[in-house]
């Protein structure tokens, strides 16, 4: 069993509640959308066929208990729901980040699934299966990767109509580096009063420059 890999590496988590923590990274190649934003292009296409057990073990020798499964979109290849299962059962914390065009329930209940929430902005937010904000778990996320006013009032607009249930603390409404201003992203927020969390790309604040491997 074999699933194509762009990389695998270790860093700090930079994008979920657990911003700050060390993290291996497994980026699966391809992707089924186009954001006009993206900063992961190089995962569209490049990538190597990589046994399971290769990948697994590759995980392991970084000796760190907490592993993403990101990409491109990880859900493209059939047998990543398999990797994760298989990290789970070794005793990993498993999180999953998904742009929500594809469905999540073929997951693991106990992997921790960051669901991105297309915005107007990024050119696909018609691909966005809002029925995945009905299968989130407890310690699951919704992400809005907002551009502008237009990607915020869409925000809350998905926030107030279908995440009611979602805990405040796991909706989480990214700006763009270097498209927003995150404090007029904090002013707008604060003057509707919505129950969100203001959520930065950790990662690029400590290495605005690199661009693979963080």
């Amino acid at each position: 069993m074999t699933l194509k890999v762009n990389e695998i590496f270790y860093s700090i988590q930079g994008e979920s509640l657990y911003s700050g923590l060390p993290c291996v990274f497994v980026r699966l190649s391809g992707c089924n959308l186009r954001c006009s934003y993206c900063d992961t292009r190089y995962a569209y296409e490049e990538g190597t066929e990589t046994e399971l057990n290769e990948i697994i073990k590759q995980v392991a020798d970084y000796e760190c208990p907490l592993v993403e499964i990101t990409g491109g979109e990880p859900l493209l290849q059939k047998d990543t729901p398999f990797l994760i299962y298989k990290l789970l059962e070794k005793g990993y914390e498993v999180m999953l980040e998904t742009n929500g065009s594809l469905d999540i329930g073929i997951i693991d209940g106990r992997c921790m699934k960051i669901l991105d929430v297309k915005c107007p902005s990024s050119g696909e937010s018609g691909k966005n299966d809002l029925k995945n904000l009905e299968k989130l778990g407890a310690k699951d996320q919704v992400k809005f990767v907002i551009v502008n006013r237009e990607d915020y009032e869409f925000a809350k607009e998905i926030t107030k109509s279908r995440c009611v249930g979602i805990a405040e603390k796991q909706i989480l409404y990214s700006p763009v580096s270097g498209e927003i201003n995150p404090a007029r992203l904090a002013e707008w927020i604060l003057k509707d009063r919505l129950r969100v969390r203001l959520h930065l790309q950790l990662h690029k604040v400590i290495w605005p420059h690199v661009e693979r491997g963080v």
